[in-house]
């Protein structure tokens, strides 16, 4: 939406601030596309209130921006001047003549020209070029103009509006498309009207336009012919999964079709499939299940297993963490592709992966997709390979490319739909790890989810704080996470092991990932879950088993972890050389935060520090014991290292000064020291160190 505004305002930050508060709630969310014709800001307004234009010059300019092709032939013959007359007169300075195209000067001036203009002017306008276009063979533009000037309805128009929208969505131009379809539905009657509220709603969602896709689609199960509304089944429950957070909660075989035709069964097993494939998204194995069953069901009926049962299922069953399918793969982007490059990089093989997803990017893949099939070109498929090869990357360690990748495709594609809002999270995490902070893009693209997607910013926060050195809020964020439920996306591998290792049950399910990312989360939960004592016979092999990482981003998480563990046991040379190894790994990956925090823990390490200015101990404590003591014996071993009596920890936690000297004995052997003196040591040396 923004990316819009600025093209269509020339980048005027004032403008396009006072546009975006003209603006509805769900056009600004990007659930919507923007009005045809921009609401008229103040500032705009004032910039051309002294401008004045006679009539012709007026009229020229109405039709350059109703004129929907940008060329400047029919606009020559509409006005009756010739390009050398138009671009020497005054009109002249507000348009750019260029290798037959027209443009405006400053494209703001075309916002305040439609404003002038009133709905019988507009009308007229639409009339006249209509004559030119249809003088020009050009029935295509020539009917569209025409449904434009008509202020009845007119059903003759329908038809032919409904086979451009239909040309247009299927090669990849589903704004356009849905503006047409749009057209086409207000003069449409009877089973036309479905077939164009059909196609305006399939090509919103193909957009990335939820809301309107509910709209247009949710009108067919009010009134619409059945046929339609098992064609527009497919599109509104991935509009409503994306504005629900959750695929709605309806019995699969209340679709059924009611016919025997092939293409109405066909229409349900579509419908099966994406419904399939948005539970696994969600990790909803249940759902999914059910759905599945629908889809073996529905294409029993038209003999689709191999074409769409089971390349879909297993891509659902991929994206869930299901491995124990066939190896199968269908064709074009989503089944093709996107399925693939999924699977090269779960058996291992990133680069494999990503050389799929740019050979279909450029056009060399196979494009027929049973799945998506008349939407392989659509802005959504796109938005799909653009999100999956972001986390190839980001599984390869490649974390300023991916961010690069990403921040491309936000500006053009519906990047918050694919995965469950996958990109967004994606957004989100690498723009902490890069700049240290979540970017108003990001934040943008966040603001366009529903509600339960929100869990996951609890991560984000105490990656942040972890980032910034407040290991305290940090783990109150990890932990309000926990306590929340600690879902999230199944491809998107939340944690933070930094602080605390994941608890039995609360780490989300995980969807498909490479082996090595499953080791390096395997060994990071490890490096956080040893205790000192396990540490003095391990931490060589945990150090060995860090160097077998490829991705440098992700070894070098180890390699920061192992150093402060290193610092913690007062071991400052080994710590340091682990944490100097983090540092160039990261600024390898484009981590750059993430760089510059491992180079603050050395400068802290190789200095002498004050102690008396150091961080309070209990606050770090508490981070980096977490994991090694019980919630209880945490509690206990943090009372004592204040220097609390027994006595005062048994009143402070209502429990009995017996309870209270095992809690601290067995903390005693899990830290490895013998007294409360060599705690309060321990505890002091880890905020000294970390």
């Amino acid at each position: 939406m923004l990316a819009r505004l600025s093209a269509e305002l020339g980048g005027d930050a004032v403008a396009i601030c006072e546009t975006v508060a003209a603006l509805g709630i769900a056009e600004r969310r990007g659930m919507r596309p923007l009005p045809a014709a921009l609401p008229l800001a103040p500032s705009i307004s004032t910039r051309y209130a002294g401008l004045t234009l006679t009539p012709r010059d007026l009229e020229l300019l109405l039709a350059a921006v109703l004129c929907l092709q940008g060329v400047i032939d029919p606009l020559v013959e509409f006005d009756g001047r010739s390009p050398e007359q138009i671009s020497s007169g005054e009109v002249g300075a507000h348009l750019e003549l260029h290798a037959g195209r027209v443009a405006f000067s400053d494209p703001r001036l075309a916002v305040w020209i439609r404003a002038q203009a009133g709905v019988a002017a507009e009308a007229a306008v639409h009339e006249r070029l209509s004559a030119v276009f249809r003088g020009r063979g050009d029935h295509v533009s020539a009917d569209w103009h025409t449904a434009r000037a008509a202020l009845r309805q007119r059903p003759d128009a329908a038809p032919e509006l409904i086979r451009i929208a239909r040309t247009l969505s299927e090669a990849g131009h589903s704004d356009r498309a849905l503006l047409i379809a749009g057209e086409a539905a207000a003069h449409a009657t009877g089973a036309e009207r479905d077939d164009a509220r059909l196609l305006a709603g399939v090509s919103a969602i193909a957009s990335g336009y939820a809301e309107e896709a509910a709209e247009w689609l949710g009108g067919l199960f009010s009134d619409g012919l059945e046929r339609y509304r098992l064609q527009g089944l497919s599109g509104l429950v991935v509009a409503q999964a994306h504005l629900r957070g959750a695929v709605p909660d309806v019995d699969p075989m209340s679709f059924r079709p009611r016919t025997r035709d092939p293409d109405d069964w066909y229409s349900w097993a579509r419908a099966a499939a994406f419904a399939a494939v948005l539970c696994a998204e969600r990790g909803d194995r249940h759902a999914m299940r059910s759905w599945a069953d629908a889809l073996r069901a529905a294409t029993a009926e038209v003999g689709a297993e191999r074409e769409l049962r089971d390349p879909v299922i297993a891509l659902a069953c991929l994206v869930i963490g299901d491995r124990d399918v066939d190896d199968v793969r269908g064709t074009g982007p989503l089944t093709g592709e996107v399925l693939g490059a999924l699977s090269a990089a779960a058996d291992g093989d990133i680069d494999r992966g990503l050389r799929l997803l740019h050979a279909g990017a450029a056009g060399l893949g196979e494009r027929s997709d049973p799945f998506v099939a008349g939407f392989e070109h659509s802005p959504l498929a796109h938005a799909y390979r653009a999100v999956t090869e972001t986390l190839l990357l980001c599984w390869r360690g490649d974390v300023w490319a991916a961010r690069d990748r990403l921040r491309a495709a936000s500006l053009a594609l519906p990047v918050a739909l694919p995965f469950a809002g996958l990109g967004v999270v994606l957004a989100r995490r690498l723009d902490l790890v890069v700049c240290g902070r979540v970017t108003p893009l990001a934040s943008a693209l966040t603001a366009s989810l529903p509600r339960p997607s929100d869990i996951d910013r609890h991560v984000d926060r105490g990656i942040q704080a972890y980032l910034s050195g407040d290991l305290d809020e940090a783990a109150s964020c990890l932990r309000l996470w926990r306590e929340r439920g600690s879902r999230g996306n199944p491809l998107a591998g939340s944690g933070l092991e930094e602080i605390a290792a994941p608890e039995e049950g609360d780490a989300p399910a995980h969807g498909a990932e490479p082996p090595e990312v499953v080791l390096a989360r395997r060994l990071r939960s490890r490096i956080a879950a040893t205790t000192d004592a396990g540490w003095r016979t391990d931490s060589g092999a945990i150090a060995e088993s860090a160097l077998s990482i490829a991705s440098p981003f992700a070894r070098a998480r180890a390699e920061a972890m192992i150093g402060a563990r290193f610092a913690i046991r007062d071991r400052p040379a080994e710590a340091v050389a682990h944490l100097r190894t983090a540092e160039r790994l990261f600024e390898e990956s484009g981590a750059r935060a993430c760089a510059a925090a491992v180079a603050s823990r050395i400068d802290r390490l190789t200095s002498d520090t004050d102690a008396g200015a150091v961080r309070d101990p209990l606050a770090v404590c508490r981070t980096l014991w977490a994991p090694i003591l019980t919630a209880r014996e945490l509690d206990v071993a943090m009372l004592a290292a204040g220097g609390a009596s027994n006595r005062d920890i048994g009143g402070a936690l209502r429990v009995s000064v017996r309870t209270v000297e095992v809690h601290l004995g067995r903390a005693f052997a899990k830290l490895d020291v013998r007294t409360r003196v060599e705690l309060t040591v321990l505890a002091h040396r880890t905020a000294r160190r970390r």
